[in-house]
């Protein structure tokens, strides 16, 4: 059977549970061989061999997609031992819950640092490491419907996906001619520890059971929470040679939450 990422080495972001995890899952479903990065070794360490033990090729890495030597260092681990390095897929992030009155500014700060900063640093990082190969490559950001919708308690986290948005059009654009395509995926109400840690975070302050919250965060269109592993089959798909056409775009995988 023909599979959509034979060949293909892609690394995957914050890749050691949630989101991540699911990506990283899908994309093995679909043969392609994965660098799941994470800054907790132990988790990263879990997604490899979750994937091993189901028949794919992944490695493990540790490393702080803040830190410019680790993210050098990580795509010449990822050439090294998989023998190539032809996607990338930002998922690392970080989500502090506050009223805007009361957001400090270190947490507004690290979300920004950590959610469009090394965003942007880790894309130069695989453009660059692509121009210098000689070959293109494929990103995709995992963004999220907060950055289009804007929810209440969230605006740091808000801001910085939505300038991961508009990162992902600007770079799409910028780098099309050198053979790098660049889209965006935009979940919400996704069956992950941060869905329940926002629940557990509202729960008292709204006056409401938190299991009971969390229950409510499902798509209302989809009538439960999404799986991590089907945002995954949307990015693999976009990682593909079949997505081409598709470029710039922030692509709402929530379920039918956000309708723009």
């Amino acid at each position: 059977m023909a599979t959509l990422l034979s060949g293909k080495v892609v690394m995957v972001t914050g890749a050691g549970s949630g989101i991540g995890r699911g990506i990283c899952c899908a994309l093995s479903a679909e043969d392609a061989a994965v660098a799941a990065l994470d800054r907790d070794g132990q988790t990263a360490a879990e997604t490899a061999d979750l994937l091993a033990s189901n028949g794919g090729r992944a490695i493990a890495l540790t490393g702080d997609v803040t830190d410019p030597a680790s993210r050098r260092d990580v795509i010449d681990e990822i050439v090294a031992q998989l023998g190539g390095y032809h996607g990338l897929v930002n998922n690392a992030g970080v989500l502090r819950m506050s009223p805007a009155l009361e957001t400090t500014s270190d947490d507004f700060a690290l979300e920004l640092a950590v959610n469009t900063q090394a965003v942007l640093a880790c894309c130069r990082a695989a453009a660059s490491h692509w121009q210098t190969a000689g070959h293109g490559g494929v990103i995709v950001n995992v963004a999220s419907n907060a950055g289009k919708v804007g929810y209440p308690n969230m605006a740091g986290y808000n801001a910085s996906k939505a300038a991961v948005i508009s990162l992902t059009r600007s770079l799409a654009a910028e780098w099309a001619e050198h053979g790098i395509n660049v889209n965006a995926v935009c979940p919400g109400g996704v069956d992950t520890p941060m869905l329940s840690q926002v629940a557990d975070w509202l729960a008292p302050r709204l006056g409401i059971d938190a299991r009971e919250l969390h229950r409510q965060m499902a798509p209302a269109q989809l009538g439960r929470h999404v799986r991590p592993e089907e945002v995954g089959q949307v990015v693999a798909f976009l990682l593909s040679d079949k997505a081409t056409i598709i470029r710039g775009q922030a692509i709402n995988v929530d379920g039918g939450d956000t309708p723009y």
